[in-house]
């Protein structure tokens, strides 16, 4: 067992990844999980979340934080909303050319600067009800068990039990493959739909989702294509779900618009 301990770190320790203080080996996992790699379904909820709050205090160290009237925009924009799906939401806005915004699924959300520049208020809210759609629908923790499988430190984090230090090198890998994660069609979806309701429970412009995604397509195909917009835009039918979100909208109040 101990020999088996020993291969694994030094693994690990070659292949650049490393986990610092506070580990609790569980020598049962470690053995089971010796000459194979840890799987989605060998990774708890618990494990994962923790990996978020990790990365997310990581990414949040290595990013400019925007000026103060973007962080009370952004607190004025939520109100009252201070949870999802039982998870306490925390809010920050980073100085960031690039127009993107990311919820994990520990209930951090983050929004870019210039996400805010480029939109309404009601369309950055629908566009942050659209990314918690994908905590509520468990998107989110299904993508970071994705990063945190691509990175080589899997085996020893599932062997720690989830809860050891990262390296930074470690965290800076899983939150990059995170934020750039693509979700499927019917995630997509399924996440407009609650972005869209999420805005019209708060009382905004029921055209808010349908109009964000406008924008964002608009933008993908430019030269200041970004991140989100390509997320936005991964799919043939792109422009249909925009269409879809504003016959949504039509129905709700009654009137047909064209695109604006």
């Amino acid at each position: 067992m101990k020999r088996l301990l020993l291969l694994l770190i030094a693994a690990v320790l070659l292949s650049g990844c490393e986990v610092l203080s506070r580990v609790n080996w569980d020598y049962a996992r470690l053995a089971s999980a010796g000459g194979k790699a840890a799987t989605a379904a060998m990774i708890s909820d618990e494990q994962v979340a923790e990996i978020c709050r990790q990365a997310v205090a990581h990414t949040d160290a290595q990013t400019p934080l925007a000026d103060a009237k973007y962080q009370q925009r952004l607190e004025k924009l939520m109100g009252s909303v201070k949870e999802v799906d039982g998870k306490p939401l925390n809010f920050k806005v980073y100085q960031s050319n690039e127009v993107n915004a990311c919820a994990y699924g520990d209930g951090s959300v983050r929004v870019n600067s210039a996400l805010m520049d480029l939109m309404e208020d009601d369309e950055v809210l629908a566009v942050i009800g659209h990314e918690l759609g994908h905590v509520v629908h468990k998107d989110s923790m299904k993508a970071m068990k994705r990063a945190y499988l691509s990175s080589a430190a899997r085996e020893t984090i599932y062997a720690a039990g989830g809860y050891g230090q990262l390296a930074g090198t470690v965290l800076g890998d899983i939150s990059e493959a995170y934020v750039n994660a693509q979700f499927s069609q019917g995630q997509e979806s399924r996440a407009d739909e609650f972005g869209f309701q999420f805005a019209v429970d708060q009382g905004r412009d029921p055209y808010s989702m349908c109009r964000a995604l406008e924008k964002l397509n608009s933008l993908s195909a430019g030269s200041q294509a970004s991140a989100l917009a390509k997320m936005f835009s991964s799919h043939p039918d792109s422009a249909k779900r925009a269409a879809k979100m504003r016959k949504k909208a039509d129905a709700l109040t009654g009137q047909k618009t064209t695109n604006q």
